[in-house]
């Protein structure tokens, strides 16, 4: 579905939820707009040689006009392949286009894309400027603070400053080295130690630049004191596992005026979105999976995510079982 951009008026980049393979694809962020609509969202990682060959865009690009804003996240180090791809960010209605410098997963780096391509700034800088060439979209930037050996506040500061000049308008700053050899991608998200000290030395030396800082953020007091510091908060994980610590971001962050969300008129709100998903082929696990996570820490959360998981993976799964979801946790107040 081809939508017209709508460009926001304010910041949303402030909070936004990071681009997670496996997990922020479109029923998980018409789930997050439950709960936050003013935080930014990303989608999957979408690599630039796949859209380039794909017979099936839509498959690809599609996204709902309730999930604005939104940035397409891409993978790749072609020049021609990324202007491509910002030029189809641009046609289907995208907020922003963000190429991914951060991934350490051997697929990826088999690619030549991801983290490994901290290792050639000017390689990225070619790639960002082609995207920027190409569309009127904010490209940004999600990086870490190096790679193996390469990690050294010099390497760093010549990497964004290459990048920066090459057009690009944000960077998000995961505080963790990445190791291209010996650590897998969950081990990359948790060994390498945080230094959120050598993400603000960037901010302090290049106070003009829009810095995000991403990595170990858990709760909204950890979004409140990085943002004395930095631009923007990328959460991951933590928006993932428990999306429901962040009811009140839009609060907190953007200032609106404050509300109640509930776990269960999350879900009540989903039933439209669910009833049209089954209609269209879909199956109630590709959404369920997802609301899982709104639960926890309460008496009875596991027995109702098991029951909900075990129905909802059933082959006659209907919208009744969202329904049934939904009344059980009204029932308990939540």
């Amino acid at each position: 579905m081809l939508t017209q951009s709508k460009k926001p008026i304010f910041k949303p980049y402030r909070f936004s939820v990071a681009p997670m393979m496996d997990c922020t694809d479109k029923h998980f962020r018409i789930l997050m707009r439950q709960i936050t609509n003013k935080s930014l969202l990303y989608t999957e990682m979408v690599v630039a040689q796949a859209l380039y060959h794909s017979k099936n865009i839509k498959h690809l690009l599609d996204f709902n006009e309730i999930e604005h804003p939104i940035a397409l996240q891409v993978g790749g180090d072609d020049p021609k392949l990324l202007k491509q791809a910002a030029k189809l960010a641009h046609e289907w209605g995208y907020d922003e286009i963000n190429l991914n410098v951060g991934c350490p997963s051997q697929k990826v780096q088999k690619g030549n894309f991801g983290a490994c391509l901290m290792a050639n700034p000017h390689q990225v800088g070619r790639c960002i400027e082609a995207m920027a060439e190409e569309s009127n979209l904010p490209v940004t930037v999600k990086n870490r603070i190096g790679i193996d050996h390469l990690d050294s506040e010099e390497f760093l500061l010549e990497f964004i400053d290459v990048v920066a000049k090459a057009g690009a308008k944000r960077f998000a700053i995961h505080a963790r080295k990445a190791w291209l050899k010996g650590l897998d991608p969950k081990q990359n998200r948790t060994i390498p130690p945080l230094q959120y000290d050598r993400v603000e030395k960037i901010k302090q030396l290049r106070p003009h630049l829009k810095i995000e800082l991403n990595g170990g953020i858990q709760t909204t007091s950890d979004c409140k004191e990085a943002l004395k510091i930095f631009d923007g908060v990328m959460v991951g994980r933590a928006a993932y596992e428990h999306p429901m610590r962040w009811k009140n971001i839009d609060e907190i962050i953007f200032s609106e005026e404050p509300r109640n969300t509930k776990a269960s008129e999350v879900i009540r709100n989903l039933i439209p979105y669910a009833n049209y998903h089954l209609a269209n082929n879909g199956k109630l696990w590709d959404i369920c999976r997802h609301m899982q996570k709104l639960v926890e820490e309460v008496p009875g959360s596991r027995l109702w995510r098991k029951n909900l998981g075990l129905k909802a993976q059933t082959k006659d799964a209907d919208i009744t079982i969202i329904e049934e979801a939904a009344q059980q946790l009204e029932e308990a107040g939540l």
